[in-house]
């Protein structure tokens, strides 16, 4: 009897040993990734479960086991749009929050089947992190629950999102640090994989009971979170502010998961009318300031968690960055180019220089391909002594030809000076690289560039 204890006592510690090993495997795993690159969390699993037809009236996290097909199809809905980690459907399962749906006895199987769902995802390739969001409850000592009892109940959801097999915990949209603190205990009473703390704010930095980010961030720091960041509440702009903050007060990686800019109410819904592209500048902005991991909170779509990892590509810290030489490495190094002087560029730009009085015409161009018209008023306009004739880049948001080949034809056949609108928002660098060599091999001298407004209207209002 004595042999068959100690047999199994043994057991016991080579599954703790070979459950520890696996567990150090995912935090080394987790963090070391963070140490030499970006991760890009998913968007708001909220938003892509009411888009599908569910209303807010119901449980979103009960659908674990009502309807996991839905929220499998969110995951990879994420993945295939760029995402490298994804949050368990597990928000606000806890015992408060599912007891308001008479799901209380529910905690274990709805946060298990929420990792294990996840998991099935994102495979052995993409991170799965246990969502765990605020009771719906003040504790002490601004409520009557007890932080003891706080923090026992999240243990609950600790343990079961533990064995559905997550890489990392991420504890999102607190405003409370009592609240949150109680978290980062629960699991690391459990556990002691990755921990991701993020708190939401106000438009000031301020969590929403009033502490700065001073203080939250620094005792972030100290209760051992991970990854310290921002989620909710605020778009990126103001999240922005606030991260800028965050990063000289502490050593820790930063998180940021904006909504998708602020919510505009129209007849008891809210719309969030940020876009992709917005989103995937402010990516960039927050990769700058030092940010590791970026995702999206309320309103975001898997189209702005694309548009954000198209931004993190050209940032990540993985791949080469262009080195920049010193002259003395160029192997132009013994060229030197001087600007060339104003006057010295065109006629038009010499009597500019000289403070000549020039007079300058505007043309649009045809929205055919025939100039005929065109340049018979030109030369009109030539005779009269008019001394440039200004070509519009898009006028009126129609589709016109090039300016830059009716520039070309009324130099050539008018031998008048034109001065080339160029409109900038719709360009990238390559390409008005490769506009600026080919004017200056067509003999075009005379550029004004402009930033341009967006199309809104004419005949490609989405151009």
């Amino acid at each position: 009897m004595q042999r068959n204890f100690v047999h199994t006592k043994r057991f016991i510690q080579v599954r703790r040993k070979n459950l520890s090993r696996t567990e150090t495997e995912k935090r080394t795993n987790f963090l070391q990734r963070l140490e030499k690159d970006i991760i890009i969390f998913d968007g708001g699993m909220g938003t892509s479960i009411y888009t599908k037809g569910i209303y807010i009236n119901r449980c979103f996290d009960h659908l674990n086991l009502t309807d996991s097909d839905m929220i499998l199809e969110i995951h990879r809905e994420y993945i295939e749009a760029g995402a490298e980690a994804i949050e368990t459907n597990t928000f606000g399962a806890n015992r408060i929050q599912l007891g308001e749906f008479n799901l209380a006895d529910k905690v274990y199987e709805i946060n298990y089947e929420g990792a294990k769902i996840a998991r099935e995802a994102g495979g052995e390739h993409i991170f799965v992190a246990g969502a765990i969001g605020p009771l719906g409850i003040k504790i002490e000592p601004w409520g009557e629950m007890s932080v003891e009892e706080a923090r026992e109940i999240f243990r609950e959801q600790v343990e079961a999102l533990y064995k559905g097999g997550v890489d990392c915990f991420i504890l999102e949209t607190f405003s409370d640090l009592n609240e949150i603190h109680q978290a980062i205990l629960a699991v690391k009473e459990v556990c002691s994989l990755p921990i991701i703390a993020q708190m939401t704010i106000d438009r000031d930095g301020s969590s929403l009971y009033g502490t700065p980010p001073e203080v939250y961030t620094k005792r972030l720091d100290e209760w051992g979170a991970d990854v310290i960041g921002l989620n909710c509440s605020v778009g990126p702009a103001s999240m922005l502010d606030t991260i800028e903050k965050m990063m000289k007060l502490t050593s820790k990686k930063l998180s940021a998961q904006p909504n998708a800019g602020m919510p505009r109410n129209v007849k008891g819904r809210n719309f969030y009318l940020c876009s992709p592209e917005y989103m995937g500048k402010y990516a960039k902005y927050f990769i700058q300031r030092g940010v590791r991991i970026v995702g999206g909170c309320c309103g975001t779509t898997p189209e702005m968690i694309q548009a954000i990892a198209n931004a993190v590509r050209a940032y990540s810290p993985t791949r080469p960055r262009a080195q920049v030489l010193s002259p003395s490495q160029s192997m132009m190094d013994s060229v030197e180019v001087k600007p060339v002087p104003q006057e010295d560029k065109s006629n038009f730009a010499r009597k500019i220089s000289q403070k000549e009085f020039v007079t300058s015409v505007e043309l649009n161009p045809p929205k055919g391909f025939g100039l005929e018209r065109t340049l018979k008023r030109a030369k009109l306009l030539k005779e009269g002594g008019v001394d440039a004739i200004n070509i519009p880049d898009g006028p009126r948001a129609t589709a016109r030809m090039s300016p830059m080949a009716m520039a070309v034809r009324i130099e050539q056949e008018v031998g008048m000076e034109t001065v080339l609108h160029y409109c900038c928002r719709d360009r990238n660098l390559l390409g008005m690289q490769s506009d600026l060599l080919g004017a200056a091999a067509l003999g075009l001298r005379n550029i004004l560039v402009i930033t341009g407004d967006p199309p809104k209207l004419g005949d490609y209002p989405n151009a």
